[in-house]
């Protein structure tokens, strides 16, 4: 169940993300990324809470969703179940939810059971959830130096928490219109109204502010494999890094004993002690164990601690975050994707709430483990690490090391494994293979077009590229199918994600005519379609973005239903209920300036993982699949659609 969250709808202005933003930095302060008038969890206790949707409208919706994916006689039956459901035990399981979200009003209905799902899944994190998203390079080339950059990175991260942890970083808000509410003047004024009713008065000039309660879990914090649930674990008293090369673990202070950052200069004299280290790679390298099943993984992580390897699990765990010095150079995008996203499991933590993963020829990522948040914080954290890092180094290609005793500062940590653990991590190391060796990995670039060109035909730019999988899919498999693209919900108090369901009848409709008609209707015509699917896309966005979905409400009732021993309705066990939450298509977009790519696996066997991005004058996609599809054929497919589709617009009819 992966996503990095579509954020809202466009045109939102967000002042944390814009990379533009004017912000309060001294070069002489070197401790934070910039004092942010308002303080950063001004909005937060003001918040909308999260609305539990109307059932008559979940039911609605859900249908709506079913209509394009089933044939008459299937639809016929679903409907019958739906209705039933909406009739009789969907009413009380409606209100029942209801009233528990009413006596939690400190959260949001879907805050426990979205954390229990994610928690509670025995499958490996690795392909299963972590994502990763990409930097772009350094503009300043000599700067993309694995030490340099690994350093400024390491130093602006160490920066941003501490900014986020003195309330002196921007809070998170979208702005409809900045002229109005991004200015200094509004933000000293909204910061003497009480933080209970702060949220109304960036409402009143139309701006929005985001929950940000997942934030604090991006430092010192770590996934902790348990039988049967695993645990979310945070420590923010931790000042070290952990470091990973060649498989072995490093740790050394990056925050001194009053708090402060530690000399740029000694932070690269650490990192270049880590990277001249003459030890071997790990024999058995313990990060494989992250890649386990859950359950192997628990057990195995017990006999850890009960062989006296407490106090090192203690400050892997403890620690700020992983950076992660890989000896490899990459080759090019697919490289980067398949590197970024798994690596070879011998120098990863993946259960640290996130990585930086840093090439040896400067190319760098995030991987990170997706129970704890969503990608909103990451995002957030990328775009500010990626400015301050660019315009702000504290470190260049000429700055010498700091002459400190590194070799006393830096510890390389050395766990005691037995026959059991050993033998443990080899079988790790097998099924890691088997299951990466099943994955492939392609991009495409359309470059005929994007978001410039489809914004002056008044059609969303979203809607275009999701009709254009919708169209590629049809082409190579004859088939609509189930789809997800995810949607965030930050705008309310713990709010976390909800599914904009792209395949529509409407996308069925307009996909048809362009693959399987293209001679039987005029460009008008098609050009009516396209209009269509973008109008309803974009409702269904809207919809989404205000908790106004299906997927989220029918998700409570019945993970509500289980908690309580009930049996449950015919409508969960209906096979279209199963198939449509068979995401065989499972897409996420991401434009950022700080971002050059970002991917993840399929969520099922048979399954694309889509990431995509449209551009003001090109649309990419990088997309992943195993040994039942084929990637490279349906991006194919996908870019004729994209051909077909801008050939329409620019008034030439389907040949």
């Amino acid at each position: 169940m992966f996503c990095y969250c579509r954020l809202l709808t466009a045109p939102l202005r967000s002042t944390s993300t814009a990379l533009t933003n004017k912000r309060s930095y001294n070069s002489e302060d070197r401790e934070y990324l910039h004092k942010s008038i308002v303080p950063t969890m001004h909005y937060q206790k003001s918040l909308p809470r999260l609305p539990v949707p109307k059932l008559e409208d979940t039911i609605k919706r859900y249908l709506a969703a079913q209509r394009p994916l089933l044939d008459d006689d299937q639809f016929s039956t679903t409907e019958k179940l739906a209705r039933d459901f909406e009739n009789g035990v969907g009413k009380q399981m409606h209100e029942e939810l209801v009233a528990q979200d009413k006596r939690n009003k400190h959260t949001s209905y879907i805050s426990a059971p979205w954390f229990d799902m994610y928690l509670s899944a025995r499958d490996s994190v690795v392909l299963n959830f972590n994502p990763f998203m990409s930097f772009n390079p350094d503009p300043k080339t000599e700067y993309n130096n694995q030490l340099v950059r690994a350093t400024n990175m390491v130093a602006s991260a160490v920066r941003f928490m501490k900014t986020l942890r003195a309330g002196l970083l921007e809070p998170e808000v979208f702005h409809l219109n900045p002229a109005k509410s991004d200015t200094d003047s509004f933000k000293k004024l909204i910061r003497w109204v009480p933080s209970s009713l702060s949220w109304y008065g960036a409402f009143m000039v139309n701006a929005y502010p985001l929950d940000m309660s997942q934030y604090f879990r991006l430092f010192n914090a770590t996934r902790i494999p348990k039988q049967g649930k695993d645990e979310l674990f945070t420590d923010p008293k931790g000042r070290h890094l952990l470091v990973m090369r060649g498989g072995n673990m490093y740790v050394f202070d990056v925050i001194d004993r009053d708090g402060n950052l530690v000399k740029p200069a000694e932070i690269q004299a650490h990192l270049k002690h880590i990277l001249s280290d003459p030890t071997p790679a790990a024999a058995h390298p313990l990060g494989l164990l992250t890649s386990e099943n859950r359950d192997t993984w628990a057990r195995l992580r017990e006999k850890l601690l009960a062989t006296g390897n407490g106090e090192v699990l203690g400050l892997v765990d403890s620690a700020l975050f992983c950076l992660c010095l890989d000896d490899e150079s990459m080759n090019d995008h697919i490289h980067i994707s398949h590197n970024m996203l798994h690596g070879d499991g011998t120098n990863r933590w993946y259960d640290k709430s996130f990585s930086i993963i840093m090439a040896k020829c400067g190319n760098a990522a995030i991987n990170f483990e997706h129970s704890w948040g969503d990608g909103v914080a990451v995002l957030r954290f990328q775009n500010e690490v990626f400015k301050d890092s660019t315009e702000n180094p504290l470190v260049n290609p000429g700055s010498q090391p700091a002459a400190v005793d590194s070799a006393s500062a830096v510890r390389r940590l050395q766990f005691n494994l037995d026959a059991e653990l050993e033998n443990g991590v080899i079988k790790a190391k097998e099924n890691f293979h088997a299951a990466v060796s099943k994955l492939t990995i392609d991009a495409m670039q359309f470059m005929k077009g994007g978001k410039e060109q489809l914004k002056k035909k008044k059609l969303s730019p979203d809607a275009i590229a999701q009709l254009a999988f919708q169209m590629g899919f049809l082409r190579q498999y004859g088939q609509t199918v189930a789809t997800y693209e995810s949607c965030s919900t930050a705008a309310f108090r713990h709010g976390r994600t909800e599914t904009i369901r792209p395949a529509t009848i409407h996308t069925q409709r307009c996909a048809q005519a362009f693959v399987q008609q293209p001679g039987k209707h005029s460009v008008e015509q098609l050009i009516g379609m396209l209009s269509e699917c973008s109008k309803y896309h974009g409702q269904l966005t809207k919809e989404a973005a205000m908790a106004q979905g299906f997927d989220r409400h029918l998700f409570a009732m019945k993970y509500l239903a289980n908690s309580k021993g009930q049996a449950l309705h015919s409508l969960y066990q209906d096979p279209a209920y199963a198939a449509i939450n068979h995401n065989i298509l499972s897409t996420s977009t991401l434009t950022s300036p700080a971002v050059n790519l970002g991917g993840f696996a399929p969520v099922v066997p048979d399954g694309f993982g889509v990431g995509y991005g449209v551009h003001d004058e090109w649309i990419g996609c990088n997309v992943s699949s195993y040994p039942e599809r084929n990637v490279h054929e349906f991006l194919q497919c996908v870019h004729k659609s994209l051909e077909d589709i801008f050939s329409v617009l620019e008034g030439k009819p389907l040949s």
